[in-house]
């Protein structure tokens, strides 16, 4: 009987030996999932105004080295880690401030400073070719870098290029459609109003310019589909160095102008005297009282998306709201 009972519990651990002798080698062909395994780094390649950069992971620390393009970040929902100052603001534009506060200033967008770029251990750099073209290989040891071509007009080109470089390609596609839908709800209100002639002039130290609708005023027109004065519906930048012989030109329907004024007065003394010349004075335009002082960020010097809309605001306020 004792020897029985003893044979039956030594087979019953001898199989229990055996079945969890199994489940430690099953355990061993078949790792663990849990949870902490690193996912496959993702890598993509972009096309660009220098060269073809390849971006492994989706980039978190990125520099931006033009105004518009961080504007088109901050819609792409991208804090930069380091940006160059704003053309006109302490370092910031107005409009962008509140969304920039930590935000390395790197210089200005002709001079970034390298050393602060290279100090902020970037894992993307963004340029632009006309600008930053000649430290371009600095900057790829720094960090991979992606430059857009030049900078003009129609800023949605170099958006969707900063779009694809930060791996948020849909989120530009939705920035883009928005827009859109902005500018053809805005068609709809202006109705007949958008056979106005719209004239664009600024003034800077030392300088006065015509634009035309190769510009980034000039092209949020276009889109809208508003005239302009013969001289202005020109498919390039400005007249730049213009003459007070020229004032004529300036001549429309309705006149937008805007100044640049960098802390000097200089600009603002400029705008004074021609906007008080007798020639200007005697403009249609003028005498309908047709002339309207926008922001020169807005207008102009700014570039973005950002930008973009509240320009669209300028113009529902002028065109759609006014009387």
């Amino acid at each position: 009987m004792f020897k029985s009972k003893f044979s039956f519990l030594l087979a019953a651990a001898l199989s229990l030996l055996v079945i969890l002798a199994g489940c430690s080698k099953n355990e061993e062909a078949e790792p663990k999932n849990n949870g902490n395994e690193k996912q496959k780094e993702i890598s993509y390649t972009v096309e660009h105004a220098m060269d073809t950069t390849e971006i492994k992971g989706t980039p978190k620390r990125v520099v931006i080295l033009t105004n518009e393009g961080t504007e088109a970040l901050l819609a792409l929902g991208v804090k930069p880690v380091g940006a160059v100052k704003s053309w006109t603001g302490d370092p910031w534009y107005d409009h962008i401030k509140d969304k920039m506060k930590g935000v390395k200033e790197l210089g200005t967008e002709a001079e970034p400073s390298l050393e602060a770029i290279a100090a902020l251990k970037p894992d993307l750099i963004i340029g632009n070719k006309l600008r930053h073209e000649k430290i371009y290989e600095q900057l790829s040891k720094i960090a991979p870098t992606v430059f857009s071509e030049t900078l003009r007009g129609n800023w949605k080109d170099n958006f969707m290029l900063y779009a694809k470089a930060v791996n948020k390609e849909e989120k530009g596609k939705e920035v883009i459609a928005e827009y859109d839908k902005r500018i053809e709800e805005l068609k709809a209100k202006l109705g007949d109003k958008l056979k106005m002639k719209v004239s664009i002039v600024r003034f800077m130290p030392g300088d006065v310019r015509i634009y035309h609708k190769d510009s980034f005023s000039g092209v949020i027109l276009d889109q809208l589909g508003f005239a302009r004065p013969e001289s202005q519906n020109v498919n390039d930048f400005a007249e730049t160095g213009v003459t007070k012989e020229r004032i004529p030109a300036m001549d429309g329907d309705i006149l937008f102008y805007f100044t640049y004024e960098t802390g000097d007065g200089e600009a603002n003394k400029l705008e004074k005297e021609w906007i008080n010349d007798p020639l200007f004075k005697s403009l249609n335009v003028a005498k309908q009282g047709k002339v309207y002082k926008v922001s020169d960020t807005i207008w102009n010097t700014a570039g973005g998306v950002l930008a973009a809309h509240l320009m669209l605001d300028d113009i529902e306020k002028y065109f759609v709201q006014q009387p």
